[in-house]
């Protein structure tokens, strides 16, 4: 299994440097086309330009995460979770509540003071 793997490494390198180009061409014909007509004193870059803009706007807004952001960022959280009884999960909540909330009878006493 290992040794078919290996066949498609250089197929794989080959595409991440595609699309890469492929983004970075995408940066530099927008750039170009669209911001350089729209905004006066904007100036036509080249390609490794648009490079260190594609790599400066997802290291700003995308970042490097591995895979696709999805909501399962503890799966075995959630099953315990589902998996509670509804005593638990009400105790589960108040403990979470006076750690990361103030107390409601403080905020009664700081509202009747003020």
């Amino acid at each position: 299994m290992k040794k078919n793997f290996k066949k498609f490494i250089p197929l794989f390198v080959l595409l991440f440097i595609g699309l890469a180009a492929l983004c970075i061409w995408l940066v530099m014909w927008l750039w170009n086309n669209v911001l350089a007509e729209a905004v006066s004193g904007i100036h036509i870059i080249g390609f490794w330009q648009a490079a260190g803009i594609f790599l400066l706007a997802k290291i700003l807004f995308g970042g490097f995460k591995k895979g696709w952001r999805k909501n399962d960022c503890y799966p075995d959280k959630k099953h315990k979770w589902f998996n509670m009884s509804e005593e638990d999960k009400e105790k589960f909540k108040q403990e979470w509540r006076n750690k990361w909330c103030k107390p409601s009878a403080e905020k009664s006493n700081q509202a009747g003071t003020e």
